[in-house]
């Protein structure tokens, strides 16, 4: 049995980055940058007007004549001469010819004409070409997750599509006779909702992978090893969940021994969550996760989210970001095996929550962070500094 920084030490050694790809940039929100992003136009494409107002000589004295009109897109034609203006709009080509642009709620305007009520000064309200950025210039280096603000950028660069990290494809197993689909216990007799999956999936995604198939699998040898057989075919990552105890049932571990299963770690000193294991066939990693849903999800936070960050081009640090806050609440001391305690964190402060049951579902939804409690710690009281990793990712 490991300790959880072993634990995490080995996951992240196998958390490699997978192929490139091209994709379209409707397409690429939150995946991560394999090759830079390169303008291929200049912003902006020329001077431009960043006020509604009046394009105006600074050399002319007195009124000025309004000539015409330019808008964002369509500029005006001409080159203005000694005495003229241009009524111009926000993202207008500046007209040939004008050295300013004079805010509308400046001028006096009667009927065709323009004055000014006080002598040409201060700002020119002119966005000059390539002022932010020029044709060739790397606006996104290799690495950089495709955010919301950094998906604005790349598009404004006139790039269709970028360069990126593939998804690690991830394919989870839940075990269990018990286990039926959401919507269907509740008219079976001895059955309860498989859960566990829901949660996985949507962590695997917010890591940056892809949950190509989730399958409930009964307590049976040769069912779990067919279906592991073809997950690894399939899939970059395996999840299982459940059959990893020591009953005469649990035939995870098994399963996957008999299609050539190299053991990275078997058991981790961590509560909750003590049956995890990890290993590889083939090319393909294997995760086994408890079934209980507290565990399943504390585990996965722990060592999922790391390995599929990594994998799809990340830094598997980032996922085990530990920082200081303050107890609100006493702690046991801790006892032979690290815990991680639910807890809830408003602000600097942070309550455990009541139920720590590793069973527990309610108490997932009431917490927000984990925290950290190194084997054999003392008895915490509230005002002490604790360490916390937040529960779920925030975009």
């Amino acid at each position: 049995m490991i300790d959880l920084d072993q634990a995490w030490a080995i996951v992240a050694r196998e958390a490699k980055p997978l192929a490139t790809e091209r994709v379209a940039l409707s397409d690429a929100h939150r995946r991560i940058l394999s090759e830079a992003v390169v303008a291929l136009v200049d912003w902006p494409p020329a001077d431009v007007s960043a006020m509604d107002g009046y394009a105006v000589r600074d050399a002319d004295p007195g009124p000025r004549r309004v000539v015409g009109q330019a808008f964002a897109g369509t500029g005006f034609a001409g080159t203005m001469g000694p005495g003229d203006c241009v009524r111009v709009f926000t993202g207008a080509p500046l007209p040939r010819g004008a050295d300013r642009v004079v805010m509308q709620e400046n001028v006096i305007l009667d009927g065709d004409s323009v004055t000014l009520p006080a002598p040409n000064a201060g700002r020119r309200h002119i966005r000059q070409k390539a002022s932010d950025f020029g044709t060739g210039d790397l606006l996104l280096p290799a690495g950089r997750r495709l955010d919301a603000l950094a998906m604005v950028v790349a598009a404004g660069a006139d790039v269709a599509d970028v360069c990126v990290w593939r998804r690690p494809r991830v394919t989870i197993l839940g075990t269990g006779d018990e286990l039926v689909a959401p919507g269907t216990a509740r008219e079976r007799s001895g059955t309860i909702p498989e859960s566990v999956s829901f949660g996985v999936a949507a962590l695997v995604e917010e890591w940056g992978g892809e949950t190509i198939q989730r399958l409930r699998l009964p307590d049976d040898l040769h069912a779990i090893s067919g279906a592991a057989a073809n997950a690894v075919e399939q899939s970059d990552v395996v999840v299982v969940t459940g059959g990893a105890s020591v009953g005469e049932r649990d035939y995870s571990k098994a399963a996957f021994a008999a299609i050539g299963l190299a053991s990275g770690f078997t058991k981790v000193a961590v509560k909750p969550g003590k049956p995890v294991w990890f290993g590889r066939v083939g090319g393909t990693l294997v995760l086994g996760l408890p079934g209980n849903p507290t565990s399943a999800m504390v585990m996965a936070r722990l060592l999922l989210a790391p390995l599929v960050a990594g994998m799809a081009g990340g830094d598997p640090a980032d996922a085990a970001q530990w920082r200081t806050a303050i107890l609100a609440e006493p702690l046991e001391r801790c006892g032979d095996r690290e815990t991680l305690v639910r807890a809830q964190r408003t602000g600097d402060m942070v309550r455990p929550l009541v139920n720590q049951d590793s069973a527990a579902q309610k108490a997932l939804a009431d917490s927000n962070c984990l925290i950290r409690q190194h084997v054999g710690s003392p008895p915490l009281v509230a005002g002490d500094v604790i360490e916390i990793l937040d529960f779920w990712r925030a975009y």
